[in-house]
């Protein structure tokens, strides 16, 4: 006998008002596993969210208000003392995103975020404000860290550094930031893509792709794993217009754990040293060492002081993998060396003559040998005011310098010196001034002291060596 149709009625809306409750009437609690994710992200959120803060900055610029009160001819009219001449200032201001990684107060952001800044403010989710201080800077990942100082006591909401190479293309990932200065926003997304090394937004490009709207004012805020901890910082965007198109970069935790492990360290960050040049493994490299397909990358030259040299590593190797991490271009090469800890060992998985090995590399600091001996050049030559210092391992990795880590480096040229005249510039290496081969800023400085009616200077940039001829 089937119920009247009023009863039927009231019974499917009985039935409806208990599948469909509101989720406040439910219990909620942080999923355990990828399987019990059901429709909201909200206990990640209430559980993350709060340690990812807002950051503005203050910079005062001083401008003329415009160059033609320079010209003789206006001074010649209203003065030397014309208020119309004289510098003004304009105050900058910029926002972005930060993520408390200590209890204390430690935050990290993007470089970009905090760059000759005045003052700077954070403000928690909970609209606390803060001064912060810069603890230490390093603009070749584009990472700060700052500090600020919370009530005696009390221990601020952070994030924990997950493992970012156990990430895998696919998985689930929260941005969370402060995109448009419009307030703290949670966007999610998946795992688009790992290990891209072809972004060009720092020295190290090493980045998890992700299409989490990321807009400007994320920048500094995290990337958060489904389990509540950070594995990265978001810090660009590709986009046409501005907004997000669904393709954002984040810079890896464990290159953010080396920064902060820095911070220990008196703020200052010490990158490990492999001793190598290399290049990509290209399907005509491949095939002329008979490998089966590209990979890896090839050895081109090996300093005979380094660590790959104590390790047996010759040049016309290529190495596939650090401690089970392939790397497939140099830049990955990099990354990898860059966050292994100082005074540990490393394992490089090579392959030589078409047979793989592998060989034990130990961890180093780069050596300052030899000394840098920085000197900035002057006198009647076509090098004054131009800075120089002997390249050396120390040097070349705190310039991000990739060429062989030997001879006299330019680290500065003063405007409208006669260097820039001349179109030397930062990064270059001095070879030969006329015949004679530089080996030192000793004997740059001696050479250059001398008289003479016309200089030839011989430089490397890059991959390329350029002349020029100067009158003296």
């Amino acid at each position: 006998m089937q119920p009247p149709t009023v009863l039927r009625f009231v019974l499917v809306l009985i039935v409806a008002l208990g599948l469909f409750a509101p989720a406040s009437a439910q219990q909620r609690t942080i999923p355990d596993g990828r399987e019990q994710i059901t429709l909201s992200f909200a206990p990640l959120v209430k559980q993350t969210a709060p340690a990812v803060v807002n950051i503005y900055t203050r910079r005062v610029v001083t401008e003329r208000a415009s160059p033609l009160f320079d010209d003789p001819f206006f001074q010649r009219f209203f003065g030397q003392s014309s208020p119309f001449g004289l510098p003004r200032e304009r105050v900058e201001r910029s926002l972005g995103s930060g993520v408390i990684v200590n209890p204390d107060g430690l935050i990290v952001t993007n470089d970009h975020v905090v760059k000759d800044s005045d003052q700077i403010t954070v403000v928690l989710a909970d609209r606390r404000e803060f001064e912060a201080r810069v603890v230490s800077t390093d603009p070749r990942t584009d990472l700060a860290v700052l500090r600020i100082t919370p009530p005696r006591g009390e221990r601020l909401p952070f994030l924990a550094l997950h493992d970012s190479d156990e990430l895998e293309v696919g998985d689930l990932v929260l941005a969370i930031g402060n995109p448009f200065g419009v307030g703290q926003t949670v966007t999610s997304g998946i795992v688009s893509a790992l290990a891209r090394t072809a972004v060009g937004v720092s020295d190290f490009n090493f980045f998890i792709q992700t299409d989490a709207a990321i807009n400007p004012g994320n920048s500094g805020g995290a990337l958060v794993s489904i389990d509540g901890r950070l594995v990265g910082i978001n810090s660009a965007i590709y986009s046409r217009s501005g907004g997000s198109l669904g393709i954002g970069f984040a810079i890896p935790s464990n290159m953010v754990r080396t920064v902060v492990d820095g911070v220990a360290n008196g703020g200052k960050l010490v990158r490990p040293w492999l001793g190598v040049d290399s290049q990509a493994v290209t399907s005509d490299i491949a095939s002329s060492l008979g490998m089966a397909r590209p990979a890896g990358v090839l050895v081109n030259n090996v300093d005979s002081k380094s660590p790959a040299a104590a390790a047996g590593v010759k040049a016309g190797d290529v190495i596939t993998a650090i401690n089970g991490r392939e790397v497939d271009d140099p830049e990955a090469l990099r990354f990898r060396v860059a966050t292994l800890p100082i005074g540990s060992k490393g394992t490089l998985s090579i392959l030589r003559g078409g047979s793989p090995r592998q060989l034990a590399v130990p961890i180093v600091a780069p050596p300052e040998d030899p000394p840098r001996d920085s000197t900035a050049l002057s006198g009647r030559q076509p090098l004054a005011g131009a800075t120089v210092a002997n390249l050396s391992p120390a040097l070349g990795e705190e310039i991000g310098f990739t060429g062989p880590k030997q001879g006299v480096v330019v680290l500065e040229v003063a405007r409208n010196s006669p260097a820039s005249r001349v179109g030397v510039e930062p990064g270059d290496v001095v070879l030969r001034i006329d015949e004679r081969e530089v080996t030192s800023v000793r004997q740059l400085a001696t050479i250059l002291s001398k008289v003479q009616q016309v200089w030839k200077v011989t430089v490397r940039r890059g991959d390329k060596v350029l002349t020029s001829t100067v009158a003296g």
